[in-house]
């Protein structure tokens, strides 16, 4: 039986997070300016240079201390206590966490598309009188 600890796979965490993101290697590239191939090398690294980490854990929108210390279990046991605790509190649970009024905010919604609406009908004449 081995005692030996298991070392820390950066490239593997990276490559959790993003997927737990729905982010494609693709789509990390393009907003940190490299390939997809090196985002695949990176991925498949135990270590990252300390500069491109800060810059992937910008884009995936953590620190380097999460990417760092990722653990697939603790984002199970996360989902697996926020599913138990939700499921407890019953309805009542649900809704007394809300501190916004839902009808303010359709209203809100409903002014900004109409303010869009207006905007598109001013550019339109625009365009009709410039004819």
């Amino acid at each position: 039986m081995s005692t030996a600890t298991k070392t820390k796979h950066i490239g593997r965490n990276i490559s959790r997070i993003r997927e737990l993101f729905g982010m494609k290697q693709q789509a990390l590239a393009e907003a940190i300016g490299i390939s997809q191939q090196t985002i695949s090398s990176i991925e498949g690294s135990e270590e990252v240079d300390f500069k491109r980490l800060v810059e992937i854990a910008k884009i995936l929108g953590v620190t380097v201390e999460v990417i760092e210390n990722f653990r697939e279990e603790s984002v199970f046991n996360f989902f697996n206590n926020f599913y138990d605790n939700s499921a407890n509190s019953g309805a009542q649970g649900i809704n007394s966490q809300c501190t916004f009024n839902a009808l303010d905010k359709v209203i809100e919604l409903y002014e900004r598309l109409v303010q869009v609406e207006r905007e598109k009908v001013d550019y339109l004449q625009n365009i009709i009188k410039g004819k």
